[in-house]
């Protein structure tokens, strides 16, 4: 068990890292794509390559396994999708006339399943691959039908894959490509054993690679497990708040938190507003109380139908319903442009949440604000998450810090570089 241990904790260092060079590359000409995904990307209005496309697909172009450290909105999807679909165009490959699973995604929602599956299909708009969508909630007919047809490239939870492959409808002898993403919330929601069943049924030979926010031990672990002489990309600090985010935690009775959400989305200048809550029935009661209060408002959640969801994702996205309410677990695979301002309604258990939360607004290279109510039952929880992203996150104007919260700030100071405070507050003063 020591062995084991000390093995896990090596990963981090063991791994060589990919680090772009003065002269590297800064133009997507530069990485040695292929015409059709440089025009894809055109289209797509990409400029220059994000920090992780650049150290990235270099890499993956030259087949190397790879662990990766990103957050959500850092441009993921593009790093691993382009040098995938240039593979499967280099190296065309057919089974007595069909056409295999020859790249496996698996991410921790449907929603982010088929925010991938659409990214692919984007980037690929100009060659022939096929992609498939596999997820939950839904009836699996149209999916059977995909794979009987025929496809290059599945996105898929892994709990209805597994389901499937059980059933006889997926096979995954010719995947030459796995990509894990999001492996920390996957670890979460616990698909890490169906995870090494779907792994068992592919060809040892092949490429893996795998992304996470976070890297606990669990991850590395499995990152051990599964990688192969892996190329080691972080594009940002373990576990880091972004810096264009501006933090603000406000302490408040549980019972005036409603009022004060009530007063801050009154008072903000509020583009799309993104509200978390811990439990489904507290996403829906919330949302209830804003109708009533003339907002505009879509609840979230894992019980809601996948065409509701869909539905509230698409009013949000539209600014039809500029706030939405959801849980941590439905959140996952929002990609929504101009969130202004997240608010955590409740402050997550998991220190590591918080991180996602906030992440989905200052993407893109915008600023973004994040309010966090925080009751007396749970400052404990936000001393975790002050611990975790090293810094502590200034009391919202009009509102006051309990004494037992206060300490020197010399014992949570950020073991990394990278954390400054933001720009931009919910209320009148504070705005740039």
């Amino acid at each position: 068990m020591g062995l084991r241990k000390a093995r896990i904790i090596s990963l981090a260092t063991a791994f060589p890292a990919a680090v772009p060079s003065a002269g590297s590359p800064i133009e997507f000409t530069d990485l040695g794509l292929i015409p059709q995904l440089l025009r894809a990307v055109r289209v797509e209005e990409y400029t220059t390559p994000t920090p992780i496309q650049r150290q990235a697909i270099p890499h993956l172009l030259q087949g190397r396994d790879l662990l990766g450290c990103a957050q959500t909105g850092t441009g993921k999807t593009a790093a691993f999708a382009l040098p995938i679909l240039q593979r499967l165009t280099n190296t065309p490959r057919a089974a007595n006339g069909q056409r295999p699973i020859r790249v496996l995604v698996l991410a921790p929602t449907r929603e982010l399943v088929a925010q991938i599956a659409q990214s692919f299909k984007a980037y690929g708009r100009f060659l022939p691959h096929a992609t498939a969508s596999i997820f939950g909630g839904v009836s699996q007919v149209p999916q059977v039908n995909a794979l009987r047809k025929g496809t290059d490239i599945v996105v898929a939870t892994p709990g209805r894959l597994l389901d499937l492959m059980e059933q006889g409808h997926v096979r995954l002898d010719h995947v030459e490509v796995l990509v894990l993403d999001e492996a920390d919330r996957m670890l979460d929601m616990g698909f890490i054993v169906p995870i090494r069943h779907i792994v068992r049924s592919m060809p040892k030979q092949r490429q893996t690679l795998l992304f996470s926010a976070t890297m606990p031990r669990e991850i590395m672990a499995l990152a051990q497990s599964l990688l192969t002489s892996p190329v080691n990309v972080a594009v940002t600090p373990v576990s880091s708040a972004a810096t264009r985010i501006d933090q603000r935690v406000a302490y408040v009775d549980k019972g005036e938190k409603l009022n004060l959400l009530l007063d801050l989305l009154k008072r903000a200048a509020v583009s799309r507003t993104l509200i978390f809550t811990r439990t489904k029935h507290g996403a829906d009661k919330l949302a209830q109380h804003l109708q009533r209060a003339a907002i505009r408002v879509e609840a979230l959640h894992g019980n809601k139908t996948q065409g509701a969801r869909e539905r509230a994702l698409d009013n949000f996205r539209a600014g039809r319903s500029p706030v939405l309410v959801a849980t941590d677990i439905a959140a996952r695979g929002i990609d929504v442009e101009g969130i202004s301002h997240v608010v955590n309604f409740d402050v997550p258990v998991e220190a590591e949440a918080y991180v996602h939360r906030i992440g989905r607004t200052a993407r893109a290279g915008a600023e973004g604000t994040a309010i966090t109510l925080c009751s007396i039952e749970e400052r404990l929880d936000m001393r975790s998450i002050e611990k975790l992203i090293g810094q502590r996150v200034p009391v919202l104007e009009g509102t006051v810090e309990p004494m037992e919260m206060r300490q020197p700030a010399r014992s949570l100071q950020p073991t990394r570089p990278g954390f400054r405070p933001g720009r931009r507050s919910f209320g009148p003063r504070g705005r740039r």
